[in-house]
């Protein structure tokens, strides 16, 4: 890995599903400390970038680099020090207490059959308390709710510790007081040195947390700005095909559909 090199880099990507070119010819460099909200409609390829961005499918076209080493060519734990992803929907069929289950995002710094030990534990309550778990480390993640389930989730990344982190709609599920916590969080992974890839909903928090901010149009157009650039009225109308009005001031703004 080169330290020297973008975080994430991709040239000439191309992802597609069913027959339809969902993203085309797209280039860009993610940066250490750069928090990037990709913004789309249902069905326009968010998830299915962000599942390539990780090596879980090859891309149509293009390359994805990571620490300037082609992704294709890294072995899957070398791919984990470096990346962690965030699905969705999280599948958790093990018995596991919520410590339990945050303490498998250390896996990958664990040498096989290697236990993990006092300080990765310490790794791990200390990502459940910055996500308001730090009282549920006993209990079974069965029994949290959808909410509690999301924010576990995250915690077990976070102790994983990755260089990047692609978070497919981290806000899922989520109060607007979790969804302000959650993303502090990863935008203060960023000031630590850490880049971060987020697929959204709401761009007001876009507005709010992002950098940059990438749209994705689902016919293999996009354009990729600054989010006080690229965040307006006009984009969003284009965007999701119906009007917005803004509100606010940049940064705590607000876009409402017309």
């Amino acid at each position: 890995m080169n330290a020297a090199a973008p975080a994430l880099s991709v040239r000439a990507l191309g992802i597609g599903a069913g027959g339809r070119h969902l993203l085309q010819h797209c280039d860009f460099d993610l940066h250490r400390g750069e928090f990037l909200a990709i913004l789309g409609r249902n069905g326009c390829g968010k998830s299915l970038t962000l599942h390539t961005l990780a090596g879980l499918r090859p891309p149509q076209s293009g390359t994805v680099t990571l620490a300037g080493a082609d992704l294709a060519r890294l072995k899957r734990r070398e791919v984990a020090l470096q990346l962690g992803l965030l699905p969705q929907d999280r599948e958790e069929s093990l018995p596991l207490n919520v410590l339990e289950s945050t303490l498998i995002g250390r896996h990958p710094h664990l040498r096989a059959w290697q236990q993990s030990g006092a300080e990765d534990e310490l790794r791990a309550r200390s990502a459940l308390a910055d996500f308001g778990l730090d009282a549920c480390a006993h209990r079974l993640l069965a029994t949290l709710s959808g909410g509690e389930q999301r924010r576990a989730a995250m915690a077990m990344l976070l102790t994983q510790a990755p260089g990047v982190y692609l978070l497919d709609e981290p806000t899922n599920h989520l109060d607007p007081h979790q969804q302000l916590q959650v993303m502090d969080v990863f935008r203060d992974q960023c000031t630590r040195g850490a880049a971060v890839i987020a697929t959204l909903h709401d761009p007001a928090l876009a507005d709010r947390y992002a950098d940059r901010v990438l749209l994705l149009f689902g016919d293999g157009r996009w354009r990729l700005g600054p989010a006080a650039e690229v965040l307006n009225a006009a984009e969003l109308g284009a965007l999701y095909l119906t009007p917005f009005n803004e509100l606010g001031t940049p940064g705590r703004r607000a876009f409402v559909a017309a």
